[in-house]
């Protein structure tokens, strides 16, 4: 049952992202049947159908043939839409407000660090003699 849901999920945000929406996955059957029209009535090829519904010869052929607008409605993929995603910055209450300056001020931490151990050979264990 996971897996079914999961399935389920990622194939609905692969749709949506590519803007499909379930209303056209069942006007597909439209799409099918006015191929078949214009395949039978023009001889049009399946990239000849989408250019003229989808492409550059929409035009033309929607000036041409406005008996068939009823029909073109009904066709998959039709739809307009706007994508608007708004950007929000979000800063936190103090730094804005407490902010007398554009130019940050660094503070020096009160802190330092101090070795707390000594080597009782000096640099390392395998150094030659110093005083001979």
């Amino acid at each position: 049952m996971n897996k079914i849901v999961i399935i389920g999920t990622a194939l609905l945000i692969l749709l949506q992202s590519v803007n499909i929406h379930f209303k056209d996955l069942v006007e597909l059957g439209q799409l099918v049947e006015h191929y078949q029209f214009h395949n039978e009535e023009y001889g049009d090829n399946f990239m000849v159908f989408v250019s003229k519904h989808y492409g550059e010869l929409k035009a033309s052929h929607s000036e041409k043939h406005q008996e068939e607008q009823k029909e073109h409605e009904k066709l998959p993929f039709q739809h307009q839409t706007q994508c608007a995603q708004p950007l929000v910055f979000v800063l936190g209450s103090d730094n804005f407000i407490n902010s007398r300056s554009e130019i940050p001020v660094t503070t020096k931490g009160n802190f330092h660090y101090q070795i707390f151990y000594s080597l009782i050979w000096g640099d390392g264990p395998f150094q030659p003699p110093k005083f001979a």
